[in-house]
């Protein structure tokens, strides 16, 4: 296995619908708006095989102070490999001057968002207006 990363905007439906639906993200179901969606964040940093996307993670900013991390996601058959944990280290070194760097992790992922510096708060709750599902 050679990983090579990138900063790419530019994929295909089907090289993003492959990775989000490898692990079940309903999002994987637009694959056309999900190439829209990627030219629009700020960062996009992506893992690859060869020619096939295995990871991924993109950000939005407000260019000075806060950075959201939005999706950090690898395909299944990659993970355990240090492939999220690469991905979030150049993300992290993207926004190093930054004051604030958030994402919302599910509940089964905060301990290897934890491991990599991030603290969860006690005293706030992530909200969302809607959902795809």
């Amino acid at each position: 296995m050679n990983i090579t990363y990138g900063t790419t905007k530019n994929f295909t439906p089907g090289q993003l619908q492959k990775l989000f639906k490898s692990v079940d993200w309903s999002s994987g179901d637009y694959p056309e708006r999900l190439v829209k969606a990627m030219r629009g964040y700020s960062k996009v940093l992506s893992a690859w095989d060869g020619d096939v996307l295995v990871g991924l993670v993109a950000a939005m900013d407000d260019g000075e102070m806060t950075a959201y991390i939005h999706y950090l996601l690898v395909n299944p058959g990659y993970q355990r490999r240090g492939i999220g944990r690469e991905l979030m280290r150049r993300i992290k070194d993207e926004y190093r001057d930054y004051l604030k760097i958030v994402l919302i992790a599910y509940s089964g992922g905060t301990e290897f968002y934890c491991s990599l510096g991030f603290k969860v708060p006690k005293d706030s709750v992530p909200m969302y207006l809607t959902e795809m599902y």
